[in-house]
């Protein structure tokens, strides 16, 4: 208990230092004289109101709100651009975090109480989940959009880690979806999806206000975990290929012109159709690094996203072609 409240003694100190140098624009000293304590003392409550989510900070150029690349991709693919600015010489991991970090920031506005966010797990919402801030909702749900279990392993801890972070982060209820992430057999799949239980989730699904996802590709720098993982071995490889995939939102794969139709392991995925996520209002996808150019040019070919997070060089080689 005295711990609850020393917690709450911070927060709640945290939040008037919050309002007194973002609202009343009190310089640091003066706010650590009203509250009786040091400058430094005053720094660590702001750092830690932004933590916790009590503040949240939006960078916005006061020349052009929109940066010319976001406009062009705009104009070019009626997409909304976030673009993360990352050095040209950064490491593929290091740009993954620094789009991931960013992501996590961009997409609290975005949920709110009374919400159901989708989440297709994979190496990029691995990375924003660890990021997240916390931001208090009612009445929210999280869904997990496809399976996780393969011949090697359930998948559970891997997929239920991201689901649950998200969870956490938003006091959201988190719907998990307990089934292989691919069927070896389609008919398998048929009869299952009859199920009560599975239904239930599938009609969750057809109701998200959200769709947050990454996109999955056999050439990314930063491999995708569907492709190292075990979820598919050299006969399927040989199949996506012979059917020109290009790349896969929650294993549900697709060609460079955007097409889904009559490819053979899309009839044993557990994801989504491609019809159905199109349907929902707003749809997230977050990507980092050019090797994922032809996966990010056949989703937009798709029509998959309404918002797109990217690092700026892929932003600007998205614009090349």
């Amino acid at each position: 208990m005295a711990n609850e409240g020393l917690a709450s003694d911070k927060v709640r100190d945290a939040l008037r230092a919050a309002h007194l140098y973002y609202m009343q624009d009190l310089t640091m000293e003066a706010i650590a004289s009203e509250l009786r304590t040091s400058r430094s003392s005053v720094s660590r409550l702001l750092g830690f109101a932004r933590e916790i989510g009590l503040v949240e900070i939006q960078v916005k150029s006061p020349v052009d709100r929109i940066s010319s690349v976001q406009q062009r991709i705009r104009d070019k693919y009626s997409v909304t651009a976030h673009v993360v600015p990352v050095p040209d010489s950064t490491n593929e991991v290091d740009r993954l975090e620094r789009v991931a970090m960013s992501a996590a920031r961009i997409l609290g506005p975005f949920f709110d109480s009374n919400m159901t966010m989708g989440i297709a797990w994979g190496s990029t919402l691995s990375a924003v989940s660890r990021h997240l801030q916390e931001k208090v909702t009612h009445n929210s749900q999280i869904v997990q959009l496809n399976g996780a279990s393969n011949a090697q392993t359930t998948g559970i801890g891997y997929a239920s880690e991201i689901m649950s972070r998200f969870g956490r982060a938003f006091g959201a209820y988190v719907q998990q979806f307990p089934v292989p992430a691919f069927f070896d057999d389609p008919r398998t799949k048929e009869v299952l999806w009859r199920e009560r239980s599975i239904r239930r989730v599938l009609e969750i699904q057809k109701h998200m206000d959200i769709a947050l996802f990454g996109l999955g590709s056999a050439f990314a720098d930063v491999p995708s975990h569907v492709y190292v993982g075990g979820y598919l071995d050299d006969a399927d490889f040989e199949q996506l290929t012979r059917a020109g995939v290009v790349g896969d939102v929650a294993t549900v794969f697709y060609r460079a012109d955007g097409s889904s139709d009559d490819i053979p392991m899309n009839a044993r995925s557990s994801g989504p159709p491609l019809s159905l996520l199109s349907k929902v209002s707003r749809r997230v996808c977050v990507v980092s690094g050019r090797s994922k150019l032809p996966a990010l040019r056949g989703a937009l070919a798709a029509g998959l996203m309404t918002d797109l997070i990217v690092d700026e060089a892929t932003a600007h080689s998205l614009l090349e072609a």
